[in-house]
């Protein structure tokens, strides 16, 4: 017998039902959709059939028991278009290469033995960031921008290192970072030509032709950096221990167990660099907007940084798996604020069923994350900011993917590959900001806990803070080195 396509709103003719979605966020409005017709749901985007999942038990199906079949993402114009976008890891197609590429980024850089090597390159972005702050002591700082620096800049270093230092490279770093904040300004989800795909040969909104333009830019700086990199390698200068290391082996006989092409490089690059750092920052201010809204939340946080850091220290990695409560307090941001919170969309390799239902191939695949995390059934006071519910359970609540109640990194083989050292990074980062620093609104400001969702969860106001030093002792704002 077949089965039933999910039920869902009916649609008009053409539009499918964009007239409903006008001035909603999209996660919220499937989240009402879930309540009438079900945890497996339908709708269309203009000719495009669309799928939702929004309990744990359909996400556990898709992402767990079928993840072979729902492995490949719905790839939306503006990926497509980036340099080498199907080369990567977030939007490549499932299969021999992406698997490849993978594991050249979790077993060479993003896995936890490999991350410990970069603890001082960690450690002194962060005493920069600390610096910075303290330097502003007194007037607005802009948290999101603040934690995307310090981000941006880790990350760059464990990709190439000291290799923009060398002679004639002084401009590229600059240039790059230029470019990239061009395509971040530009990516904004889903296009026209995603919703009705007969158009895109127009390019309406001309965003193709912009982001093409981008792109060569992008080929062209990027290729600068690598030619660089293998100059230093082949001439025997070593240099930091960085991921760009990896492209020596292409020519040898490790390049045999590990296929990858300069292409693979650059689009790696740009995954690590365009989906790990917004997130992450936005995170960041989402936590730092949640302690400021809860005073006791903040002093709790403070009394544990107290008794494990001390007041007459500065935060180290050491410290980390000591703060408990602040960890906690995370956990409890990303399970409330899931930065991607209807994750990146997928789409069958074959028709399939899901919930009893049938998939057709090509249909595009959401899973309300935002929805799962706030399930009443499976969460007490689920839209309440409770970091305490994560202090209990015995490592139920971890960043693995295999609890579906709480998967704020995603699961299954499309699980966010820079976990540990987005986790990482957070906690350190957040511990610093509040062991080192008071913080209040600005004069005459509301703190505003509303919404804003493309891709990502974003505040609706950038969150703007002023910081004063908790402390008297000067060394401590400059012992980060």
């Amino acid at each position: 017998m077949r089965l039933a396509p999910p039920p869902g709103p009916r649609g008009l003719p053409l539009v499918g039902n964009l007239p409903s979605l006008k001035g909603r966020n999209l996660h919220e409005k499937l989240y009402e959709w879930s309540q009438i017709y079900g945890p497996v749901l339908s709708f269309r985007l203009g000719r495009k059939l669309c799928i939702v999942v929004s309990s744990a038990a359909s996400a556990r199906e898709l992402l767990k028991d079928q993840d072979a079949i729902f492995a490949n993402r719905d790839v939306p114009t503006a990926a497509r278009v980036l340099p080498n976008g199907s080369d990567g890891i977030v939007w490549g197609a499932h299969g021999p290469n992406w698997r490849a590429i993978r594991r050249a980024a979790v077993g060479e850089m993003l896995n936890h033995t490999k991350l410990e090597v970069y603890g001082n390159l960690r450690r002194e972005e962060v005493g920069k960031m600390v610096r910075l702050v303290q330097e502003k002591a007194g007037t607005p700082v802009e948290i999101q921008r603040l934690m995307y620096n310090t981000l941006y800049n880790v990350v760059v270093a464990m990709l190439w290192g000291d290799t923009l230092k060398e002679e004639g490279m002084s401009g590229v770093g600059a240039e790059f970072e230029a470019a990239v904040e061009e395509i971040r300004g530009s990516f904004r989800g889903l296009g026209i030509a995603d919703i009705f795909p007969f158009l895109a040969p127009l390019d309406l909104q001309g965003e193709v032709r912009r982001r093409r333009k981008l792109s060569g830019k992008l080929h062209r700086i990027l290729d600068s950096i690598l030619d660089q990199r293998l100059k230093m390698i082949g001439s025997g200068e070593e240099g930091r221990n960085d991921f760009l290391r990896l492209l020596s082996k292409m020519n040898g006989e490790e390049a045999k167990s590990m296929p990858l092409s300069r292409a693979n490089f650059k689009a790696l690059i740009l995954d690590l660099i365009m989906a790990g750092i917004d997130t992450t920052a936005y995170a960041m201010e989402w936590a730092m907007a949640e302690v400021m809204e809860k005073p006791d939340i903040m002093k709790k946080a403070r009394e544990e940084l107290d008794q494990v850091v001390g007041v007459d220290n500065s935060v180290e990695e050491s410290h980390l798996p000591r703060l408990t409560f602040l960890h906690a307090v995370l956990k409890e941001t990303l399970r409330l604020r899931p930065v991607v919170p209807l994750m990146l969309p997928r789409t069958p390799s074959q028709p399939s069923t899901l919930g009893g239902y049938t998939i057709p191939m090509g249909s595009r695949i959401f899973v309300n994350m935002w929805a799962i995390q706030r399930d009443p059934q499976a969460w007490e006071n689920p839209l309440e900011f409770r970091p305490e519910r994560f202090l209990t359970g015995d490592g139920k609540w971890d960043f693995t993917g295999n609890n579906f109640h709480f998967f704020p990194f995603g699961s299954g083989r499309r699980i966010c590959p820079g976990a540990s050292l987005a986790d990482g990074m957070l906690l350190y980062s957040l511990a610093s900001l509040l062991h080192l620093f008071d913080w209040k609104l600005p004069e005459a400001t509301k703190l505003d806990l509303s919404e804003t969702f493309s891709l990502a969860l974003k505040m609706s106001q950038p969150l703007l803070l002023v910081p004063s030093r908790r402390f008297s002792n000067p060394d401590l704002y400059s012992s980060l080195v």
